[in-house]
């Protein structure tokens, strides 16, 4: 894409993305169509009763997925003592790390081949579901996990797959995707196709309390990067308008007050509500530059997926604004900005500082210390072809326009 960018103008190669991305609509209305919803548990308790359904199913021999963090904490073992009681024989891997890793993905298909696992519940935020997910996949697949990168090259339905998020950030547990690490090639991996939807999750805001403030805080921008790119984008409809705006409304609303109280049982389960329901809106409009960007900063430095997509997000939205004004200015309405008498000029103004005000308030950098120069021309490559091959972005932005927005994120040393 690099090379594409410098041999043919830009305003010859705009067009032909356009028409990528405007046949990405006819491919989300049949997904509308055949995408098979989770079977979803909501409020404190509902992990619990997720593990009785998992066990209702008739499934034996279970792969739990999560990590090591999580099981020192202790939220995995009431899930564990539940199924083991309800008769589920249950192999812990618990060796996922932030931003998973192609090798962490093939080693625990090892575990569940060897313990022969009928499925897979993952616990965890959204490394740990992508990664069950993808172990998932390659049960039924028998190809490697770069041979599934893409759009729709799943050929078989993956072994079952339940998810209990423990962050309101990913929307994993209902998305049609799956992203893995190859850090020997600085790249992501994504998995796109919507044989990949988990068959049942469970939101439980109290599986949340106590999640350290930094990941509250990046989790969440996460989730509001999902609606916001999610109702800009120029195939959203109706149906993911709905979710989008509701889900940003309740993340503005709530995030303040989950990292003014860890302990808030009510605002941890409203974000992870936001977060489900972001989900299903971006599994239908896709997402844009922002995730273009934020996944090439975490192949290159391993910058944990959320807190990349917050640093980026504004930056983006203040390039995209001129192209979708009308509808920043709705999402400032639905996070309570309107005062009555501002243009739509001004409300997306307002929508886009009151992102930066957020990132301020939760401590959020403007910059990225691990960025480097020399890196920039790389990264804006490899996310432009991301975007403009996957997504349906309201402005086309160029090489050069990508790497300009980038040097605003280096910090200063």
């Amino acid at each position: 894409m690099l090379a594409l960018n410098h041999v043919i103008p830009f305003q010859l190669q705009e067009p032909f993305y356009r028409f990528i991305s405007g046949s990405l609509k006819h491919v989300g209305k049949v997904l509308q169509l055949v995408v098979r919803l989770p079977e979803v548990y909501v409020g404190p308790g509902s992990s619990l009763l997720l593990c009785d359904a998992v066990a209702g199913s008739g499934v034996k021999r279970l792969l739990l997925v999560t990590d090591s963090m999580l099981v020192k904490l202790g939220l995995v073992e009431p899930l564990l003592q539940r199924l083991q009681v309800s008769g589920v024989e249950v192999t812990v891997y618990d060796g996922v790390k932030p931003d998973p890793a192609l090798e962490q993905c093939e080693e625990a298909y090892e575990v569940l081949k060897r313990e022969r696992c009928e499925a897979v519940l993952g616990i965890g935020g959204g490394s740990v579901m992508d990664c069950a997910k993808v172990i998932a996949a390659c049960a039924t697949n028998n190809k490697a996990i770069w041979k599934m990168t893409g759009f729709f090259k799943v050929s078989r339905a993956p072994l079952p797959v339940y998810c209990v998020p423990t962050t309101a950030g990913t929307g994993s547990e209902v998305s049609i995707g799956a992203v893995v690490s190859d850090p020997g090639k600085k790249r992501k991996l994504p998995i796109i196709d919507h044989k990949m939807v988990p068959r049942m999750a469970a939101l439980d805001g109290r599986l949340m309390i106590g999640l350290p403030p930094g990941v509250t805080a990046a989790t969440g921008m996460d989730a509001l990067t999902h609606a916001v790119e999610a109702y800009i984008s120029r195939i959203a409809i109706p149906e993911t308008d709905q979710m989008a705006l509701e889900a940003v409304s309740l993340i503005m609303r709530n995030l303040p007050r989950v990292m003014e109280n860890g302990e808030d049982e009510d605002a941890r389960q409203m974000m992870s509500w936001a977060a489900y329901r972001a989900g299903l809106a971006f599994s239908r409009a896709g997402l844009g530059y922002v995730h273009g960007i934020a996944h090439n900063l975490g192949a290159h430095y391993h910058t944990p997926h959320g807190l990349a997509n917050a640093i980026v997000l504004p930056y983006v939205l203040e390039y995209s604004a001129p192209a979708c004004l009308e509808r920043l200015a709705v999402l400032a309405r639905a996070s309570g900005l309107e005062q009555g008498s501002e243009t739509d000029d001004m409300l997306a103004e307002k929508f886009i500082e009151r992102i930066r005000e957020l990132k301020r308030e939760l401590g959020i950098p403007e910059t990225l210390d691990a960025l480097r120069r020399e890196d920039i021309p790389a990264i804006a490559g490899a996310a432009l072809q991301e975007a403009h091959l996957s997504y349906a972005v309201p402005r086309y932005m160029n090489q050069t326009a990508c790497e300009a927005l980038l040097q605003k994120m280096l910090a200063k040393h």
